[in-house]
C-alpha cells in the first residue's frame, strides 16, 4: 500500500511507556476472554429462552475458536500492513459486535457474533505481541508476556462472576450489553494511549502469501518450530483439564457440582498466579525453553497422577486440580516470550500469529480427542494419563531444543 511508504517516511511511530502498554495490552486480553466465555456463564438461562439444549454451548466455543485459528493465520500479515494498533481497535470492535450479536437471542445473529468474537480473538495476541516487543527490555521480557497473559484467567473470572450477576437483577440481553461498553471503552482507551502507528515493514503482501512465508519460516526455524509443537500439546492439555475437571471429581470422585466447581475457580486463579510465577522463573533461570521443558514435566506428571484420583484424600484432589491449574495455564506467557525472542527484528507479530495458528488448534482437538479416549475407555483417569504424554514430550522437546545450538 502506498500510503503506508508515505506514512512511514514522515513520521516516526510514538513508543508509549511499558507500564502503559502492559496494562493496555493486560485489558485487552482480559475483554477477549471475557466475550469468548460470556455465553458459557449463562449458558442454561440462554439456552432456556432460545429452547436449545445447554450443550450447543460447546459448538459455540468451537466455532469462536476456528474462526480466530483463521484471523491468527493472517494476523502478522494485517499487523506489517496496517501496524498493531489498528489491528487492536479492529478485535476489540469484533468484540463489540460480538457481545451485541449474542444479546439479540436469534441464532443467526449468534452465530455470526461468534465467528467474529474468533475472529477478534485471533488478531489479539499477534498484534499485543508485537506493541509489548517494541517497549519490553530483554531481561523482563518472559515477565512482561505472563503478565499480559495473566488477562486469560482473569478474563475467565470476569466473566464466570460478572454476567451471571447481572443476569439475576436484568434480562440476560441487557448484561450482555455491558460487554459491548466494556469493548468500546477499552478501544477509547486505547486511541487515547497509544498512537495508531503506522507499520515498520513498507512491504504489502496477500494474505495467503504471507500465511505461507510465515509457515515456511517457522518450519525453518528449530526453534520456532518447537514452539509451536509445545503450543499444540500444552493447550490440548490446559484445555482438557479445564473442560473436565468438574466432571471428573463429581464422577470418578463423588464430588458435588458446587465443590467441584469451586475447585475448577481455584484453578483459574492459580493459573492466573501461575502465569506470573512462571514468568518471573524464566527470566531467572535464563531463558523460556528450560521452563517449559519443567512446565511440561510437572504437567506431564499431574496428569499421570489423576489417574489415581479416586484412591485420594479430597484434600490432595483438590489441590492436584489447582497445582494443574497453576501448571497447564500457566505456560502461555513464557511461550509467546520465547517466540517474540525467536521472530526475526520487527516481524514479531506476524511470527507469534503463524505460531498461535498450532495453539488453537491443540485448543480445538484437545477436548474432543479427550472425550473420544473417554468413550473408549469409560474413565476419566485414563484419558488423563494418556494426555500426559503430552506433557512428556513436550519436556524433552523444549529441552533439547534449550540445549542445542542455534
Amino acid at each position: 500500500m502506498s500510503d503506508i511508504v508515505a506514512e512511514t517516511s514522515v513520521a516516526k511511530p510514538r513508543v508509549s511507556s511499558l507500564l502503559q502498554t502492559l496494562s493496555t495490552a493486560t485489558l485487552i486480553q482480559i475483554v477477549a476472554t471475557t466475550s469468548v466465555l460470556a455465553l458459557t456463564a449463562i449458558a442454561p438461562a440462554v439456552a432456556a429462552d432460545l429452547e436449545v439444549g445447554a450443550y450447543w454451548i460447546g459448538y459455540q466455543i468451537s466455532l469462536i475458536y476456528a474462526s480466530g485459528m483463521f484471523s491468527s493465520a493472517v494476523a502478522g500479515t494485517l499487523v506489517q500492513r496496517y501496524g498493531p494498533v489498528r489491528v487492536e481497535q479492529a478485535a476489540l470492535f469484533c468484540f463489540a459486535l460480538g457481545f451485541a450479536g449474542i444479546a439479540t437471542s436469534w441464532i443467526p445473529a449468534i452465530v455470526l457474533a461468534s465467528l467474529l468474537i474468533g475472529l477478534g480473538y485471533g488478531l489479539n495476541n499477534p498484534a499485543a505481541s508485537e506493541m509489548l516487543s517494541r517497549v519490553t527490555p530483554p531481561s523482563k521480557r518472559n515477565l512482561i508476556f505472563s503478565v499480559k497473559q495473566s488477562g486469560v484467567p482473569l478474563g475467565g473470572i470476569v466473566a464466570s462472576f460478572a454476567f451471571p450477576f447481572l443476569s439475576r437483577y436484568m434480562d440476560w440481553r441487557l448484561a450482555l450489553l455491558a460487554g459491548v461498553l466494556a469493548s468500546v471503552a477499552t478501544m477509547g482507551l486505547l486511541t487515547l494511549t497509544h498512537a495508531a502507528t503506522a507499520p515498520r515493514r513498507a512491504e504489502a503482501r496477500s494474505l495467503v502469501k504471507g500465511l505461507v512465508d510465515e509457515q515456511a519460516l517457522i518450519w525453518k526455524d528449530r526453534k520456532l518450530r518447537t514452539l509451536s509443537v509445545l503450543g499444540f500439546a500444552y493447550s490440548a492439555m490446559q484445555l482438557s483439564v479445564s473442560a473436565f475437571a468438574v466432571v471428573t471429581l463429581t464422577h470418578d470422585a463423588g464430588w458435588s457440582l458446587l465443590a467441584a466447581g469451586g475447585v475448577a475457580a481455584g484453578m483459574q486463579f492459580a493459573g492466573a498466579a501461575g502465569r506470573i510465577f512462571w514468568g518471573v522463573a524464566a527470566d531467572r533461570l535464563g531463558g523460556g525453553f528450560v521452563t517449559l521443558a519443567l512446565l511440561g514435566l510437572l504437567g506431564g506428571g499431574g496428569y499421570a497422577g489423576l489417574y489415581w484420583l479416586a484412591l485420594m484424600p479430597h484434600f490432595l484432589q483438590a489441590a492436584l486440580f489447582i497445582l494443574m491449574g497453576g501448571v497447564t495455564i500457566g505456560w502461555n506467557g513464557v511461550l509467546l516470550a520465547e517466540v517474540a525472542h525467536n521472530a526475526p527484528e520487527g516481524r514479531v507479530g506476524a511470527i507469534m500469529g503463524g505460531v498461535l495458528v498450532y495453539t488453537f488448534i491443540g485448543v480445538i482437538v484437545g477436548p474432543s480427542s479427550f472425550a473420544a479416549l473417554y468413550a473408549v475407555t469409560g474413565h476419566y483417569g485414563a484419558s488423563f494419563l494418556a494426555f500426559s504424554s503430552f506433557g512428556f514430550l513436550g519436556m524433552v522437546a523444549a529441552w533439547r531444543c534449550r540445549t542445542s545450538a542455534i
